[in-house]
């Protein structure tokens, strides 16, 4: 859930408003079986009619995708332009991609994608200006590119190489290990492993992993239970040692951390996607135990880095901005930690690389980036290319320098050298996008939500353009789980652009762009501010003029995607198109599947008190759709292997809306990937394909025709 900010769909369409194509009022939906089903809140009953579609594993249940899946597509051939607006986003994505070099043992690795590749591959080369060669290529693990490289990491002495894999998007992950001379891959093979990394110590590497579930439920069981283990190269997994488990509490997860020079062992434990334990172990001293810095998940930790025995921490412990801090083992309590870097009224981030600190702040969801040394004073402030993100401060104890990318809403990532002692930024890479920055502006505006609060909004688009109230805006948002929405680059949203759209990102509470204050005012019975935030982003792009009812499109994924189930019946008059994508929809039973229970610190569940089962039942985006309303035309998304937000989410309320609404003049109809999951890891072939269809729908319903279909229609 978390992660899928790292996969934002910033989807965008392209247009002209001199020519319009009509659509169609009308769509025969397939008629959906309804059970009598009641489950008790509270001595409430609530009916929960088509529960039957969350049996992933049903004839029933794919018969009904496939149903749907017929509709949607029936509806989508209908659209002149569908095969052409995929053609745009073919060329668009045909580039060199290039990631930022990173230098372990005697080679230089960076991801390269020659452009339409489904899957970027791993490359290795001597030196910065030599030859790369092929390290590793996940293209080669399945013929349709759905079997994905979803993490990596190599031992400390650089002789081992271990790798992640996701087969289908699905967050289980499968671990092998290579021998980085020779690029032999081993016998090892960990199963069922999720959540997690490999923390390499000596010749081995900590994970976590979860019992392997029943025979059809490797999708929707709840993924408690997991522990820490300890594999050892050449071993089998069966013989793995088990480090770190809590039978008492089976819903809380762990992350093993080992530092650079292998002396000290953290275990980060959480039970929520924000709040963590912190327990470290000096691996050092020979059956030594682990002492507990943190035994509660108020606040969060990470440790960035050690010097000896002194471990750097950045915490939000009473610095809801965070700030870093340094402890030691002999007195760890926070009651005796020091300040290295305090709390100021930007929130921070913190990395360490070269025996300095990195401190990248977060001013109005923009990034300053500071260079301190480990005694707290500032080294140097570091220049970035222009306003917008900065992301790779981060390294091993003894680097001279870094490389680090840079990216806007109008500057496509590029990537910089920074010398570490004299401060200097070198252009490394930039890549050769079909995109002329100079065209475009990126403006930040404020507004006020419904209680007064001032919110941040970044709208981009076209110079020039004519704020006529015709304009077709995409309003894009998240608001949860503290994640921050920052300036990025997106090759999709050229379309969009280059035809004169308008694109629109609000920084509603329920993110981190603020701090730990931020996030919480959208949490729990303050949710209705994300809605509220969001609602009023649109008001706002109306009012001034950037676009109208008939030309706004709504979109979110995840967390976002309830948020637009939630604002389309709320007001389903703000907007003409809403695409709520791998939605949690159904805020009743969230907690019931898969990792659902972690998201409990943000949303609360049914089962807390009567007050908060009543608070989520008056905004769920299953519980709330009105009858006789008409919605706009909603296209939701989900796809066959989401085992983050299940796709029974996403199947009950389609079902719902059609049932309720489907009497209405626009369509309502849901799109199911195969092979797919929650973003991460899609092939290139099926991202082009998603986004055409998105686009087409929206093009469709507000009647208009891309510009770039004209000369072939």
């Amino acid at each position: 859930m978390k992660r899928f900010a790292l996969f934002l769909f910033a989807l965008i369409i392209g247009f002209s408003c001199s020519e319009t194509e009509q659509k169609s009022a009308n769509v025969n939906y397939p008629v959906t079986k309804k059970v009598d089903h009641l489950d008790t809140y509270f001595d409430q009953q609530i009916a929960d009619p088509y529960r039957w579609l969350e049996d992933d594993n049903s004839e029933k249940t794919a018969e009904w995708v496939t149903d749907q899946n017929a509709v949607t597509n029936s509806y989508l051939d209908q659209i002149s332009y569908r095969e052409t607006l995929k053609e745009r986003l073919t060329e668009l994505q045909d580039y060199e991609k290039l990631s930022a070099p990173n230098h372990k043992g005697d080679y230089y690795y960076y991801y390269r994608n020659e452009g339409l590749q489904n899957q970027s591959v791993l490359y290795r080369k001597p030196t910065l200006d030599g030859e790369g060669k092929v390290f590793l290529d996940p293209n080669t693990f399945s013929e349709d590119g759905t079997i994905s490289l979803a993490g990596t990491s190599f031992s400390k002495d650089d002789k081992y190489f271990s790798y992640m894999i996701s087969v289908s998007g699905s967050d289980w992950r499968e671990v092998y290990v290579m021998d980085v001379e020779t690029k032999e891959k081993l016998s090892d093979k960990i199963e069922w492993a999720k959540f997690t990394g490999t923390s390499w110590y000596k010749d081995g590497f900590f994970y976590q992993r979860f019992p392997q579930p029943g025979e059809g439920d490797e999708l929707k069981s709840e993924n408690i239970y997991g522990k820490i283990y300890y594999h050892k190269v050449g071993s089998p997994q069966l013989e793995d040692e088990l480090i770190y488990e809590d039978q008492e509490n089976p819903n809380n997860r762990f992350f093993a951390w080992v530092s650079d020079d292998e002396r000290f062992l953290g275990i980060y434990t959480s039970a929520s996607t924000s709040g963590n334990a912190l327990k470290v172990k000096d691996l050092s001293m020979e059956n030594s135990d682990f002492i507990t810095l943190v035994d509660d998940f108020e606040n969060d930790h990470s440790i960035i880095g050690n010097i000896d025995e002194i471990l750097f921490i950045k915490t939000n412990l009473d610095a809801p901005n965070s700030r870093v801090v340094q402890t030691t083992l002999t007195n760890p309590a926070p009651g005796s930690w020091v300040d290295v870097i305090p709390e100021s009224e930007s929130v921070l981030n913190a990395s360490m690389a070269g025996g300095k600190i990195f401190g990248s702040y977060l001013v109005d969801a923009k990034t300053e980036v500071k260079q301190f040394n480990t005694d707290g004073s500032l080294d140097k402030d570091i220049e970035l290319p222009d306003i917008g993100s900065a992301f790779g401060f981060g390294g091993d104890a003894d680097d001279t320098e870094l490389f680090y990318t840079f990216t806007s809403f109008i500057t496509p990532g590029t990537i910089y050298r920074y010398d570490i002692a004299t401060g200097k930024s070198v252009e490394y890479q930039r890549p050769d996008v079909k995109f002329n920055p100079d065209d475009y502006e990126s403006t930040q505006v404020f507004y006020n939500s419904k209680d007064g609060t001032r919110i941040p909004m970044f709208i981009i688009h076209k110079k020039g353009i004519d704020l006529n109230g015709k304009n077709p805006t995409w309003l894009y948002s998240y608001g949860g789980f503290n994640i921050s929405l920052r300036p990025s680059f997106s090759t999709y949203r050229i379309l969009w652009l280059e035809n004169g759209g308008i694109y629109a990102q609000p920084n509603i509470r329920g993110g981190g762009e603020y701090g730990e204050d931020w996030h919480e005012a959208g949490t729990k019975m303050q949710k209705q501010n994300v809605f509220d935030d969001f609602i009023a982003a649109g008001e706002y792009l109306i009012a001034e003029g950037y676009t109208s009812k008939e030309f706004l499109a709504l979109q979110g994924g995840s967390n976002g995607g309830l948020l637009i189930g939630a604002t389309i019946n709320q007001r389903p008059d703000l907007a003409q198109v809403a695409f709520p994508q791998v939605g949690v929809m159904d805020m009743l039973r969230y907690q019931n599947f898969t990792i659902g229970r972690a998201w409990a610190a943000d949303y609360g569940t049914s089962e807390d008190s009567e007050e908060m089962f009543e608070y989520l039942k008056g905004y769920s985006p299953l519980h709330n759709i009105k009858e006789d309303v008409t919605y706009p035309a909603v296209l939701v998304t989900t796809a066959d292997h989401d085992d983050r937000v299940v796709p029974a989410h996403s199947f009950k309320y389609a079902a719902t809306l059609q049932e309720k609404a489907g009497a209405g003049p626009n369509p309502l109809l849901i799109r199911v990937e195969t092979k797919a999951g929650h973003g991460g890891g899609t092939p290139t072939s099926k991202a082009i394909e998603l986004y055409a269809d998105l686009y087409s729908f929206a093009f469709y319903n507000m009647g208009i025709i891309p510009d770039v279909a004209k000369t072939k229609l």
